[in-house]
Order: C-alpha cells, then structure tokens, then sequence
C-alpha cells in the first residue's frame, strides 16, 4: 500500500488475523475429527472449500500487515497489502458470507463448536473483513479492468473442483453436486455465483471512484 498501516489499523488486522486463523485451524480439527474418507482425502476436501480457501487468504493479508513490507517475503507483503488484492479478497468473502446465509444455512444445522466455527468463517470474518476494507483500504486507485483480473480465482477454483469431482465424486457444495442435480442445473448455478462476483466487484470499484471523487 502506499501510506504505511497506522496503529488502529494494525491492531484491528492483528485481532482479524487471530481469529481468522483460530478459525481456519478448528475448521480443519473439527473435519478431521468427523471424516467419512481417509485422512489424505479429508485434507484435499478440506481446501476444496472456497470458504477455506477464502478465509485463507483473508487471515493471510491481515498477516501482511503485521509482518512488514520488508525482508524475504517483502514482495508477498506488498501483494497482499495492495488496495486491488484486498478488494478482491473482500469480495471473495463476502460472497462466501452471501452464498452461505442465502443458500447453504438452511441445509444443516450445526451444534456445538462447530455452529461457533461456521459463523465465524461465514459471517463474522466476512462482515469484520468487509468494515475493515471500508475503514482502511485505499480505495482511489481502483480500475474497472481489475475485474477481470479478480475473476480468475473463483473461474479457476470452479473448474477445478469441477473436473476432480467428475473422478472424485466429492463436490465441496450441493449447487454444483452434479451426482445430486443436472448438469445444465449446476452450470446455471455456477454462472450465477460468478455473476455475483462480477456485480460485486463492479459494486466496489463504484465505491472506490465515488469516494474519490
């Protein structure tokens, strides 16, 4: 970024980086601990999750902050801590919190630690991540061709998680389990979660020219 991290904004990406990892490390305690496949397999399924792979990188920027912009890993600090990057991760989770609360909530009824676990990662670190990105995030140097850079990631992650569950037969979400509906049903399903991110990524980029003009 290019005005150096002030204290409060330090100390909030400090407290979002703990518990989004907290969070991420219980998730996987907790899905190992009730695995129905191998433990090599738990794994692979554990990270083919979009909300894990989110929270990841959401725990990973906050990280940035503290860690500083020099050193070995300077150029990945500096990645993370760009105004593009950020607002592409703020989008990534925040259609995590959508799609989860909107769609999946109504699925399972969670108990216990991992009803705690399931809203941290689908709605507090979203929500959290999100005031984080409007408190402090530069906003100004926002292009609407970062769009289609930003789409990259969930195109890739989709066709990925489509192709190994063709051999699989795990898919990380019911909206594209195509052992469970159509294959044109999944498609539409999928197509819809992307134009979610398109429309939100043009959403924030409105922001971000708004708010400097």
């Amino acid at each position: 970024m290019e005005k150096q991290p002030t204290k409060t904004m330090q100390v909030y990406a400090a407290l979002l980086a703990i518990t989004g990892w907290i969070a991420v490390v219980l998730q996987f305690y907790l899905i190992l601990l009730n695995r129905q496949a191998s433990v090599a397999e738990t794994i692979i399924r554990f990270f083919s999750f979009f909300t894990i792979l989110t929270n990841i990188l959401v725990a990973l920027c906050c990280t940035s902050f503290l860690a500083g912009p020099n050193g070995r890993r300077g150029y990945v600090n500096r990645f993370l801590s760009k105004p593009s990057t950020l607002t592409a991760t703020v989008v990534y989770i925040t259609i995590v919190g959508l799609v989860y609360n909107i769609v999946l909530r109504i699925l399972w009824e969670p108990q216990g630690l991992q009803l705690w676990v399931d809203e941290w990662l689908h709605s507090v670190i979203p929500s959290l991540f999100l005031l984080f990105w409007l408190l402090f995030v530069p906003k100004g140097g926002l292009k609407w061709r970062d769009v289609w850079i930003w789409l990259i990631f969930p195109l890739v992650y989709l066709l990925l998680i489509l192709l190994r569950g063709s051999w699989s037969g795990f898919y990380p979400y019911p909206f594209i389990d195509v052992n469970k509906i159509a294959y044109h049903d999944a498609f539409v399903n999928a197509g819809a979660v992307m134009l979610g991110f398109l429309v939100l990524s043009l959403f924030l980029i409105g922001i971000g020219k708004w708010r400097k003009g």
